[in-house]
């Protein structure tokens, strides 16, 4: 049984998400950033936090990463082109895209008030419809980012679409909507829509 701390509603999601898909038994303990509950267990404050035996393992895409390669699904192996591939992919999702969406949320509500600069969000925008077209180019015309099997990547990519739409960020119409739309049709999506619904 894996314990998840952390609030549904943050990056927390993509952990949820992702023990669905794996079919893998979780306990989520609702814990906020920079609570005292987060800092003992992670320096940063951050969430999520995956505890396992005792030992915290704290990074949301670290923690998919590591479900993924434990649990041999959703991912490909360790050291092949393919996973080559695949952590390639992972880490321009979390560079141009949910660096984006990062910046304008810190500008929004993370940083202290004197720090925000509110104005920053257009260029997040722009970064963003950058990125769209930088992951419209890899994809192709595979049905997910490494092909024909969902991984790692494709999960954040559908985190980071949600999480666009909440900050009403664009997101063009046509292949990427309909790879969105593809991701997110996952029953494991599905069934933390449900958790995070339900966790208060």
């Amino acid at each position: 049984m894996y314990k998840v701390f952390g609030s549904p509603k943050t990056r927390t999601f993509r952990v949820i998400w992702m023990l669905e898909e794996l079919g893998q038994p979780y306990d989520i303990v609702p814990t906020m950033p920079r609570s005292e509950d987060a800092i003992a267990r992670n320096p940063s404050g951050k969430v999520p936090i995956l505890e396992v035996d005792g030992v915290p393992v704290t990074d949301s895409v670290a923690i998919c990463t590591y479900l993924a390669d434990k649990h041999g699904a959703v991912t490909h192996p360790a050291g092949s082109l393919a996973r080559a591939h695949q952590d390639s992919v992972t880490q321009f999702i979390v560079d141009e895209i949910e660096g984006a969406l990062w910046t304008a949320a810190k500008h929004r509500f993370a940083l202290p008030e004197p720090l925000r600069v509110p104005e920053i969000k257009e260029t997040c925008r722009s970064e963003f419809a950058v990125g769209m077209e930088r992951l419209l180019a890899r994809l192709g015309d595979k049905p997910f980012a490494i092909g024909e099997t969902f991984t790692v990547p494709d999960l954040l990519a559908g985190h980071c679409s949600v999480w666009a739409a909440n900050a009403k960020f664009d997101i063009p119409e046509g292949p990427l909507s309909a790879y969105f739309a593809r991701v997110c049709a996952r029953p494991a999506f599905e069934k933390a829509v449900h958790v995070r619904d339900s966790v208060s």
